[in-house]
């Protein structure tokens, strides 16, 4: 639980009704923001690793990409009226942020991990066998209760175990986690508080048993695009409308933000459609049309680029995953352009193969990511990442995994640093706009 736990950023409500101190834990935004903290950094309350050696924990985090792929690839279609999520059991992979939220009546804290790829809401409850101590305690909870099977919620969650459609009783799912772990849970509705908006009735699942090691120790709150997500249950309040600004994995004190809704959105910020398939409804698709390495637009073929929602290909922007992976043709093509400009030797440390003398990052080109209607140049600490223990900067990005058959490429939240990423479902946009978070 551990190495799950060390994987995590800190997302922490500012309170509303605290004084603000000088400390920079307090001061860091408004009091309308949610805070993005670093899970090393000085404002949060794990344990942190040595911060000379934070390129190390990057590595760590990126090792469990793989299993992130292979989720995000495992999605398959759906009939249609079925619902938005994987077909059978699910396979999630470790969150990297999770969200304090308040759940019940009065509200219990608990901090849940955050994902814009997924719908389903689940938090461990009081007597659940195999869970951590931090637990939400249903009986008191006056505005608690559970889900029927007769509900349509009921049919909207995958592995559910309702002993005839539509009948009467509580209806109890069970999924798997990271591959080698799983849980049972009755779906359930309470208040959730985020801030001070409280979304009353909020479905999501109440786990009574988990399996294996890699479950998050607090639970889960999506923000994908399916009808159980976040985004679809607090539509009159949010109206389809988020966005989020990931401080930098070296941010030690401050923090970035997340806001829920359209005010207080940037009304001046670059945008690209908004992509949706139908096959995997829940992911943010968005129209990838080429990569420059410097002033060199790299040859690709458009077809290992185009979105296509039978085969579920195209290009995503992801929460979960540490640095951006692409497909082996196309990573291959970026790293062999990048390599001709910088000259070498290379070495390899981790997930990263393209990593060579930090005295040669004068001449690093940058790497500018072309949608449609937008480019985005990426900052040179969005590319690079560099070791402390030797003198070293490598290309922060990666083939998808030999072993996944996956078609995807994913937009990481590496790349995502210090940028206002907002994603407005209403008008099937994303906008990328430069913001300093840390």
């Amino acid at each position: 639980m551990a190495l799950a736990i060390a994987t995590f950023l800190f997302i922490t409500l500012l309170s509303t009704t605290k004084t603000l101190a000088l400390d920079s834990c307090t001061s860091s935004n408004n009091n309308e923001e949610l805070s993005v903290i670093p899970i090393y950094g000085k404002c949060s309350p794990f344990n942190t690793p040595n911060p000379t050696s934070w390129e190390n924990t990057v590595i760590n985090m990126a090792s469990k990409d793989p299993q992130r792929l292979s989720y995000l690839s495992s999605l398959v279609a759906q009939k249609p009226n079925s619902a938005p999520i994987a077909s059978g059991q699910q396979v999630f992979n470790i969150g990297n942020y999770v969200v304090r939220a308040k759940i019940g009546t009065p509200g219990q804290l608990m901090f849940m991990v955050l994902d814009t790829s997924s719908d389903t809401a689940w938090v461990p409850c009081s007597g659940c066998t195999g869970c951590t101590s931090t637990v939400f305690s249903p009986n008191t909870s006056s505005t608690y209760g559970s889900t029927d099977c007769s509900v349509p919620e009921c049919t909207q969650v995958k592995g559910q175990s309702c002993p005839t459609a539509g009948a009467p009783g509580a209806c109890f799912f069970n999924q798997s986690y990271g591959g080698a772990s799983s849980f049972y849970a009755t779906l359930s509705r309470d208040s959730l508080r985020l801030g001070t908006d409280v979304i009353p009735n909020y479905s999501f699942g109440c786990i009574s048993a988990v399996s294996g090691s890699s479950i998050p120790p607090q639970g889960l709150l999506g923000l994908g695009r399916g009808s159980m997500s976040l985004l679809s249950q607090s539509a009159s309040l949010y109206s389809g409308v988020f966005s989020y600004c990931l401080p930098s994995f070296k941010s030690y004190y401050f923090s970035g933000s997340l806001k829920l809704g359209p005010l207080g959105q940037p009304k001046n910020i670059r945008t690209t459609p908004l992509l949706k398939n139908p096959h995997r409804p829940s992911l943010y698709y968005v129209n990838l049309t080429g990569i420059s390495v410097g002033h060199v637009l790299v040859p690709i073929a458009p077809e290992l680029l185009a979105f296509d929602p039978n085969t579920g290909a195209g290009t995503i922007i992801d929460s979960g995953t540490v640095i951006t992976r692409f497909v082996q043709p196309i990573y291959n093509a970026i790293r062999d352009e990048f390599r001709n400009q910088v000259k070498g030797p290379f070495s390899s440390l981790g997930a990263f193969d393209t990593c060579f003398a930090s005295t040669n990052e004068a001449v690093a080109p940058a790497i500018v990511l072309h949608f449609t209607g937008m480019d985005l140049v990426l900052p040179m600490e969005n590319s690079l990442i560099h070791s402390s223990a030797s003198p070293l900067a490598c290309l922060a990005m990666a083939a998808a995994p030999a072993n996944v058959n996956s078609v995807l490429n994913v937009i990481a939240n590496l790349q995502q640093q210090n940028l206002r990423i907002l994603f407005d479902t209403a008008n099937s946009r994303v906008g990328i706009a430069r913001e300093p978070c840390n």
